[in-house]
């Protein structure tokens, strides 16, 4: 059932604040954006916007979760997991503020009184749920060999790609998504070439049995 009346719009309304925030980051960078900076880009005082999420934290935990949002609506009709991932993280070079967002906030919830704690905690399961459950599928199929560990593997790429978004931030000319798809397709090992048909034995020539 949809949700109407003030509840809807108050949601309609932090998510309008909520992509205002990611604009503004986007292009000015995480580091440089104040808390007053998001609020007047909604068009709120500083105690206002907060009155919508509690505290700054709260506020860029969930800027993380709505550009979630907004990336998953990004994958493709028939784009598997592995490949909307690897892309992801190609489109992510051209918003470093973001990058900086991210990286920036998933370290600082480590700590397990963060108000980010949970949400991070959750988001790494369900993504390594995920990607794990597409590389057993792959393995099952033959498109993986038989000897990788689908969970581990999940477990890497995922720390492979936030690692990468680290140095990368240090280091602007690390292509990212280059060294990305570089480990995946070592994962793959070397893929076997689709059977030519006129190299068929029926085609080799003339039988002995004319």
């Amino acid at each position: 059932m949809a949700r109407r009346g003030p509840y809807a719009k108050g949601i309609a309304r932090r998510e309008q604040i909520l992509d205002a925030a990611l604009s503004v980051i986007a292009e000015r960078g995480f580091g440089r954006t104040s808390v007053a900076d998001l609020a007047e880009a909604s068009g709120l005082s500083q105690p206002g916007l907060l009155h919508h999420f509690g505290c700054k934290e709260e506020l860029f935990t969930e800027l993380v979760r709505r550009r979630d949002e907004v990336t998953a609506t990004g994958l493709r009709p028939g784009e598997d997991l592995v490949g909307f991932f690897l892309r992801t993280v190609a489109d992510n070079a051209r918003v470093p503020g973001l990058v900086e967002l991210y990286t920036r906030l998933s370290a600082e919830a480590t700590d397990p009184d963060h108000a980010a704690h949970g949400f991070f905690t959750e988001r790494y399961a369900e993504a390594r749920g995920l990607l794990g459950g597409l590389l057993e599928d792959l393995r099952e199929q033959g498109e993986l060999p038989a000897y990788v560990d689908p969970a581990a593997t999940a477990a890497a790429l995922l720390a492979l790609a936030d690692g990468l978004q680290v140095q990368w931030l240090l280091d602007p000319d690390l292509d990212m998504a280059g060294v990305l798809d570089a480990t995946w397709r070592a994962i793959r090992g070397p893929r076997s070439p689709s059977p030519d048909p006129t190299n068929s034995p029926c085609n080799a020539g003339s039988s002995s049995l004319e």
